[in-house]
Formats: C-alpha cells, sequence, structure tokens
C-alpha cells in the first residue's frame, strides 16, 4: 500500500548515524544521499526518507504516530535496539518483548523524537 514514508530531522549528520547503525543492525544497508539533500534507506521496493523540513521549519515528531521496521527475527530486533540507543536513540515503553500474538517487538525514538518499533511478524 505504501511506497515510503518521509519523516523531518534537525540534523542529518545525526540522523544518517542513527539509521544507518539501525538499518544495519536488521540486515539493511546505510542510506544515501539523493541531489535534493534526503536521506533514503531502500528495502524490497519500499523507502524511508529523512529530510529537512523544505518550509525551513524545524522539524517535529509526530504525536501519536509509530513507524513500524519488519525485521527477521528476535536477533535482529534486539540488534536494532541496542544500535540505536548506542547512537542517540532512547528506548521508550517496554523493554524489547515478545508480545501475547507471538511478535517480538522493540520501541525507540530516534534522535528527532520520531517514534519507531521493530518486530518481527505476528505466529498466529
Amino acid at each position: 500500500m505504501f511506497t515510503h514514508v518521509m519523516i523531518g530531522s534537525n540534523d542529518l549528520v545525526r540522523a544518517r548515524n542513527f539509521y544507518d547503525a539501525t538499518f544495519v543492525a536488521l540486515g539493511g544497508k546505510p542510506g544515501v544521499m539523493d541531489t535534493r539533500g534526503r536521506l533514503i534507506y531502500a528495502h524490497e521496493g519500499a523507502q524511508l526518507m529523512i529530510t529537512t523540513p523544505i518550509d525551513g521549519k524545524p522539524a517535529t515528531a509526530a504525536n501519536g504516530g509509530t513507524i513500524g521496521i519488519a525485521a527477521a527475527s528476535r536477533d535482529h530486533v534486539l540488534a536494532w535496539h541496542e544500535a540505536g540507543t548506542t547512537h542517540g536513540g532512547t528506548a521508550i515503553e517496554s523493554p524489547p518483548t515478545e508480545r501475547p500474538n507471538g511478535a517480538f517487538v522493540a520501541y525507540l525514538r530516534d534522535p528527532d523524537g520520531n517514534k519507531l518499533t521493530a518486530r518481527t511478524r505476528s505466529t498466529m
């Protein structure tokens, strides 16, 4: 359904440090900077894009929004969480845990305050 998700950052160098580490922990690749100055992380036809806001105002995190990132295994979720907290992210909600539906999940806020979750697929 979705082709991409775009989020704002006030510091693309800091954002790149965080997202490169977390996506590599999931088995992905570091981001690339396009000609318009946006960071792009691509996987299986989908993209996460990070940019400074084009209106020149500060980037702010969505209140109530969460970006879910698929992880292949529990170990990938744990590696993602560790990479994120080591590279400027903040652990939020519960520690990484298995949900009643069998999915293993972890939550972080990126350095700009965007809420993220990495999770395995449900076993139900």
